[in-house]
């Protein structure tokens, strides 16, 4: 199976829906964990980078290379 390319800044979909109603996630940091903050309410999860590649369904918007 062939590794996600996600970076930082990127939006992505989780499998999962948000108690607040929302699937929408920015990842906010990146390395043996990832955190991600949920786009509706703001709250904040960081997850094991297997757990995050597991759960992760797809990239919805990259992040602007600056």
């Amino acid at each position: 199976m062939e590794a996600k390319q996600y970076a930082l800044n990127d939006v992505v979909e989780m499998k999962k829906q948000h108690p607040c109603g929302t699937n929408e996630w920015k990842v906010i940091r990146l390395g043996a964990d990832i955190r991600i903050k949920c786009e509706g309410c703001g709250h904040s999860v960081m997850i094991p980078r297997r757990e995050f590649d597991k759960k992760m369904k797809k990239i919805l918007r990259q992040a602007e290379e600056v």
